[in-house]
This record gives structure tokens, C-alpha cells and sequence, in this order.
């Protein structure tokens, strides 16, 4: 019997990890007993999230420079993800906002909240 997991408030990051895949197996979800615990995995990773990471104020685009240094990515890495080198660079160089896309993947990518990836910033003229 495949019996699912019981979720409790995340403490470690081996649990962090677990939930984060549990909720990649089963996002798309949109009715049921998935969807509800998909909502309740929003919640407990983000809590973690909010309370271990320090994350430095700076605008979305220098937090993806940061975490590309911390992960010894280049923007080719980036783009690999994303599936497209022109846009990244353009994003990188603050010609082009961020996409909804690019937001999710950049965020599973660099591990970064999403909801850092959201805010304002300006761009270049």
C-alpha cells in the first residue's frame, strides 16, 4: 500500500527537500486530496523558506546574479533551463522583466522564493 506522507511543520532540510519534491509530483492538481495538500505544501515550504533563508535587499535580477555566483552558473545555465539565451541576457542586463516563466524556474533552479523573484525593479532604457 502506497500510503502518503503526514505533514508537519518543516525543520531540516532533508524535509524541506521532501516536501518541495512532493509538491513537484503532484502540483498540477486541481480537485481532491492532492490539491489539498498541494495548499498545505505551499504553505510549510514557504514558512521554511521565509524563516532560513536570508536573503539580502536587492532587486530580483542582482538575487539571480548572487545565487549564479553561489552556484557557479553562467547565463548559458540559465538559458539551458529557460530555453532561451537571448531573453535571459536581456534580463540579466535589465532590458527585458522577468517572466512568470522564468520566475518559476529561476526559483526552483537557484532555490530562491519566488515571491523575491516578484518585486519591482527598474529597468534600463
Amino acid at each position: 500500500m502506497n500510503e502518503k506522507p503526514q505533514w508537519f511543520l518543516i525543520e531540516t532540510e532533508q524535509e524541506y527537500e521532501n516536501a518541495v519534491a512532493r509538491y513537484e509530483a503532484i502540483k498540477h492538481a486541481t480537485t481532491g486530496a492532492d490539491h489539498k495538500e498541494k495548499l498545505l505544501l505551499v504553505h510549510l515550504i514557504q514558512n521554511y523558506e521565509n524563516s532560513t533563508w536570508d536573503l539580502p535587499e536587492v532587486d530580483p535580477v542582482e538575487m539571480i546574479k548572487i545565487r549564479m555566483v553561489d552556484f557557479g552558473y553562467k547565463a548559458a545555465d540559465l538559458a539551458s533551463v529557460y530555453g532561451d539565451k537571448g531573453t535571459v541576457s536581456k534580463v540579466l542586463n535589465y532590458k527585458q522583466p522577468l517572466s512568470l516563466a522564468m520566475i518559476r524556474k529561476f526559483s526552483a533552479l537557484l532555490h530562491l522564493p519566488a515571491g523575491e523573484l516578484l518585486r519591482e525593479y527598474q529597468l534600463v532604457k
